[in-house]
């Protein structure tokens, strides 16, 4: 079986991602690194409520509230990580970028070294949350390295 050295995981905590996360540990050997990226979408800096909040003050206490929000988020999903790979004796880093998706990836896979992309699939339609749209062909076209999707979980 092929050992990567360099795995870049593209998580964030939903369902498909965590089916990437299993994936990416079964790649993983004595001695791999296992690169975490999490992308906060830029999306999340236009919900301001301004349809709803008609006074600064109150727009910037509810920004304040979804980072507070996002970084719990955050910080729970890094620490499970953390828990998941010291179990595995993986070597593991994480890095937290803010931008559109596709490109952060394109940006951090490009910064190399990186032997393995894991990504999860998108969310099947009729499921609530946010759907990805970042599986297409510009991603697959600028990226070096070998991609692999893990299938959506049943």
């Amino acid at each position: 079986m092929w050992k990567p050295k360099h795995i870049l995981l593209a998580s964030h905590g939903t369902d498909g991602a965590r089916a990437a996360e299993k994936l990416a540990y079964a790649f993983c050997r004595h001695g791999t690194a296992l690169h975490h990226l999490i992308v906060v979408p830029d999306l999340w800096k236009g919900m301001l409520g301004d349809d709803w909040l008609n006074n600064a003050s109150t727009r910037a206490t509810f920004g304040r509230y979804v980072e507070s929000e996002l970084e719990r988020e955050i910080r729970a999903h890094v620490k499970r990580m953390r828990r998941e790979t010291a179990k595995r004796r993986i070597r593991y880093r994480y890095e937290l970028v803010q931008g559109k998706p596709t490109e952060c990836l394109i940006a951090r896979a490009a910064d190399g070294p990186v032997d393995l992309i894991v990504l999860g699939s998108p969310r099947p339609k009729g499921r609530t949350g946010l759907r990805s749209r970042m599986l297409d062909e510009r991603l697959f076209r600028a990226l070096r390295a070998p991609v692999i999707v893990a299938p959506y979980p049943k």
